[in-house]
Parts: C-alpha cells; structure tokens; sequence
C-alpha cells in the first residue's frame, strides 16, 4: 500500500505543471539588437576629434565616462542608442557633432552552472546558448545528479520595477526528448542552472 502511494506521489510531481510565470518569462522573445551590459567595450568615436573619441568599459551601474560631458547610460542600450545620447549631450559644446558607437567585446553575457556539474561556475558568452549547451559547457552532469529536477533561476523585475527571481523547472529528458512545456529555451544573461 505505501509503495502504490508513494508511486503516486511520484507520478503527481513528475506531472506537476510549470508556473504560468515562468512559461511566458522562457516564451519572451529576445531582442532583436545586442543591448549593451556591463563589462561590454565600446569605442566611441567622434568625427573630427580625436580628444573626445575613445574605448571604454560599460561600469556596473551601466554608465560610461567620456571627457566634456561624464557619464552617459549605456546598459540596456544599443551602441546606435548610445550614440545618440552622446551627439545630444556634445551638441552643447559643438554643432552638429557626428558620434558613433561601435562594440569591440562583448563581456555582459554569461551564465552560471551550480551544483552536480563537472565544473560548476560563470560561463561568459559571446551568442545565446540553450540549457543543455551550457550543461555542456559545465562538463556534464556528475553520477549524482538529479538529471530531472533542474531549475534555472532568472532575475527579472515585475511590472512595478523591483527586481525579483522566478524558478523555472526544467526536466532533463524533456529537453532532449523535445518535449515539456518549456523545452530546451535560450538562457539569458545572468541565468543560473541548478543541477541538484
């Protein structure tokens, strides 16, 4: 009789639906254009002035510095966006300045891989990457590793702007039988991989 329960139990879990949340959050589609993040190097380039042309690094608090008008948001932009901040912002000290932006590294797109991994850490990326290629790239799964009871876990901010994590359960041989409510879905940057 316990067993049959216990079964069951199993059976419910397996069978257990996703969130709702977490279904739309891996069904959101990705931007169209690279947005700039932090750790990314841009080389600003201003027409005609090579004092106010330079390389530089998108800070943690998604600004870069720039000589004459300081910092300028960058994270959450395209460099074409950015450019245009920074024509605007120079039009106070020259006519007509001419701006491009243009990315030399990208550096803000990583993920992370913990737990029943070979080799658990950050893993930067240069282009999006599913779930199983960053188990990959984390060297496999150990032999003790609850191959079915994944999880990624994904900071997002909720319709009134705070920062919050969904936990999106993922189960190992729906993603390589194609199969399950979520399938094998593009990880963004700052994603973690929980192998239990």
């Amino acid at each position: 009789m316990c067993l049959v329960i216990g079964f069951a139990v199993m059976l419910l879990a397996a069978c257990a639906e996703i969130p709702r949340e977490a279904v739309e959050e891996v069904n959101r589609p990705l931007p169209k254009e690279f947005l700039l993040g932090p750790e990314d190097l841009v080389e600003v380039t201003v027409w005609r002035n090579q004092d106010l042309s330079r390389t530089v690094v998108v800070r943690p608090d998604g600004m870069i510095s720039l000589p004459l008008i300081g910092d300028v948001q960058a994270s959450g932009l395209t460099a074409a966006q950015v450019g245009e901040r920074i024509s605007k912002r120079l039009s106070e000290f020259k006519e007509n300045p001419s701006v491009s932006v243009s990315v030399k590294e990208i550096n803000s797109y990583f993920v992370y891989v913990v737990g029943e991994v070979m080799r658990p850490g950050k893993y930067p990326l240069k282009s999006y990457a599913t779930v199983l290629q960053a188990i990959s790239l984390a060297g496999g799964f150990t032999q003790y590793a609850s191959k079915n009871k994944l999880a990624v876990m994904r900071s997002t901010r909720n319709s009134s702007g705070d920062d919050r994590q969904i936990r999106i359960p993922v189960r190992y041989d729906d993603l390589v039988m194609g199969k399950g409510q979520v399938g094998n879905f593009r990880l963004l940057s700052g994603d973690t991989i929980v192998v239990p």
